[in-house]
C-alpha cells in the first residue's frame, strides 16, 4: 500500500454509523469501526457490504480458522496493515495459533506448522491474489474441500483481495489503540 494507515487522514469523512449498522456491528463484536464509518458515507452501501462480508465470514461451512488463514494471506499480498491487524485477532479467536500466523507470513518458505489442507488453502489464496488460478490448484482445492468448500475459499480470497483496495482508496486509518506490531512487512518478519 502507498499510505500508512496508522497515521493518514481518511479520504472521506468518517460518518456516524446508522443505528441498524451500529447494532449489527456491536452484536458481532466488531472492532473495525473505521472501515464501516468510511462506508457509512453511503449508508445503503455500508449495509450491503455488512451483509455480504459477514455472511462470507460467518455463514460458510469451511472452518473459520481456515478462512482466517486465507484472509491473512491476502493481507500479506496487499501489505494491508488494517486487514492484518483485525484478522490476527479474529484468527486467534477462531483457534489459529501464533505459530500458524507466523507461517502465513513466511509461506511458502516455511510450512511445518500448517496442515496439508491449510497449505492447499494458502496455495489457493496465493493464486487468487495473483489473478490466475492454475488447474492443478483448483483440483487440489476441490479434492480437499469439495466443490462447496472450494467456492467458499475462492470467494473468501477474492473478497479479501478487494478489501485492501477499498481501505487504501478510502484511506481508512487503523483504529486508535490497535497496534501494528506483527505485520509481515515489519523488519525481521
Amino acid at each position: 500500500m502507498d499510505h500508512d494507515p496508522t497515521s493518514s487522514e481518511p479520504a472521506v469523512p468518517l460518518a456516524d454509523l446508522t443505528p441498524d449498522v451500529e447494532e449489527t456491528l456491536a452484536g458481532r463484536g466488531a472492532r473495525q469501526l473505521n472501515l464501516y464509518r468510511a462506508l457509512s458515507t453511503t449508508p445503503d452501501l455500508a449495509r450491503a457490504w455488512l451483509a455480504f462480508v459477514w455472511s462470507v465470514r460467518d455463514d460458510c461451512r469451511t472452518p473459520r480458522a481456515l478462512r482466517e488463514l486465507v484472509i491473512l494471506r491476502t493481507a500479506v499480498h496487499s501489505a494491508s496493515r488494517y486487514e492484518w491487524v483485525h484478522h490476527v485477532v479474529m484468527a486467534r479467536t477462531a483457534g489459529v495459533t501464533d505459530l500458524q500466523i507466523d507461517a502465513v507470513k513466511r509461506w511458502p518458505r516455511s510450512a511445518e506448522e500448517l496442515s496439508g489442507n491449510e497449505r492447499i488453502a494458502l496455495e489457493l489464496a496465493d493464486a487468487v491474489c495473483a489473478g490466475k488460478v492454475p488447474d492443478e490448484v483448483v483440483a487440489h482445492s476441490i479434492g480437499a474441500f469439495g466443490p462447496a468448500g472450494h467456492v467458499e475459499l475462492v470467494v473468501t480470497a477474492a473478497l479479501y483481495t478487494m478489501v485492501p483496495r477499498v481501505l487504501d482508496g478510502l484511506r481508512v486509518p487503523i483504529e486508535e489503540g490497535l497496534e501494528d506490531t506483527d505485520g509481515p512487512w515489519k523488519p525481521g518478519a
